[in-house]
């Protein structure tokens, strides 16, 4: 995998890195969250069985998962949603950072096969601007039930090189029941731990009449989940060891500028990164390194989260996003992780923290189609009763999750 110096915004909205101390904003409930987006957009809560875990979908931005909750809707909502921007009631140029925990994007967002930049433009801000199929454009319901729903979209898109691809979205949301989750992961019931898991069904298919290839570009499914930051939250990604000269390095840590040592610890079992909204970086593994799990635990709230994705074995082609054009447009990374705070001139977004997945390249010929899953699982309740499940799907405990960023 390259590792690139160029300026990227990856998903996030800014572009000078910084580092300081952010107080938290009061958290708000399930109930909270819904009421107010409710006040500028419809909104569809999906349930399980027991009525206590609950999801909140957004059909006007693509579909999008807003917030949830493991315990019913007085309970804390897990997603980041930027109340300003709402309440702004403007739709700015570049992007519309409404938050949400699972948004649909694809990719790659730089690059000569970009559609985030017109064709032969320089690769600056000025010039760069979210598609609004994948920022304000609704998606179409095609099915809804208490537990799912079901949207499509008919995109059209031009990437950097002038190539017009036409796809069809179709993305679903369903709501996990609890027993199904364990018996996935292998785990026991405990009437201590409190969840809620849902996973995003995203298919894209090439509708055009030219196949998607590397020679004129190829789009992925790209996954992002913003989360609340607090003081106590780290990030935890598993990853494939082995030697360098053979796996390439295990993560690229240079995004945004250097990640500070203190802030990304690399050891044998996993990689720990902050997720505290205090400094504005982010991170990635390749295709070689990445596995098929990643997640957080916020100490302060003992909430383990837990995202799961698709990634087929053996596939190593995945786009490009860097700001540039590039000499390898197809070795990009599979899961990445962004923590935002403040720019230099002490401006911030959030402060929010993410965890992102991405498909492969899909190289499609007409009518050909690419699925990418996407799971979250949030898990709250004693620290002992968490430990067992973070081994279990982790490979990692609790205290090695509180202690990961000590060297």
């Amino acid at each position: 995998m390259k590792v690139v110096k160029s300026v990227i915004i990856l998903g996030v909205f800014g572009l000078m890195s910084g580092c300081v101390h952010m107080k938290k904003g009061a958290e708000m409930s399930f109930d909270d969250d819904v009421s107010f987006i409710k006040k500028y957009m419809d909104v569809v809560v999906l349930k399980d069985s027991s009525g206590m875990g609950k999801v909140c979908v957004v059909p006007a931005l693509q579909g999008r998962v807003m917030t949830s909750s493991a315990v019913g809707g007085k309970g804390q909502g897990y997603g980041w949603i930027n109340y300003k921007h709402f309440e702004a009631g403007q739709i700015t140029p570049h992007i519309n950072p409404y938050g949400g925990e699972d948004r649909f994007w694809l990719g790659p967002e730089g690059g000569q096969f970009s559609i985030f930049f017109p064709k032969d433009a320089p690769f600056k801000f000025d010039h760069w601007a979210t598609p609004k199929c994948l920022d304000t454009e609704p998606y179409d319901v095609i099915l809804k039930s208490s537990s799912s729903i079901a949207f499509k979209k008919e995109i059209k898109l031009t990437n950097y090189s002038g190539i017009d691809m036409y796809l069809k979205v179709e993305r679903e949301v369903r709501v996990i029941e609890p027993a199904e989750t364990l018996k996935d992961l292998g785990l026991q019931s405990d009437a201590s731990v409190k969840m809620v898991a849902y996973q995003s069904r995203n298919k894209i298919t090439n509708t055009g009449k030219n196949a998607w290839d590397k020679k004129n570009g190829m789009l992925s499914v790209w996954i992002l989940g913003m989360y609340n930051p607090s003081p106590a939250t780290t990030v935890v990604i598993p990853y494939n060891a082995g030697p360098e000269s053979e796996m390439g390095p295990v993560v690229n840590d240079n995004y945004f500028g250097k990640v500070p040592a203190d802030r990304l610890v690399v050891k044998p079992s996993a990689i720990y990164f902050s997720g505290d909204g205090k400094c504005r970086s982010k991170i990635g593994l390749p295709p070689r390194r990445a596995k098929a799990v990643l997640g957080s635990y916020d100490a302060v709230s003992q909430l383990l989260t837990v995202v799961q994705y698709s990634k087929p074995q053996g596939v190593e082609d995945y786009v490009n996003s860097a700001w540039e054009l590039q000499k390898e447009p197809f070795r990009g990374d599979t899961v990445n992780s962004y923590n935002d705070g403040p720019n230099d001139a002490g401006g911030i977004l959030g402060p929010f923290y993410e965890l992102e997945s991405s498909s492969p390249a899909a190289a499609l010929k007409p009518s050909e189609s690419l699925t990418h899953m996407h799971k979250t699982i949030h898990f709250t309740g004693n620290e002992e009763a968490l430990d067992k499940i973070a081994r279990t799907v982790l490979g990692v405990g609790i205290e090695e999750i509180k202690n990961g960023l000590k060297r």
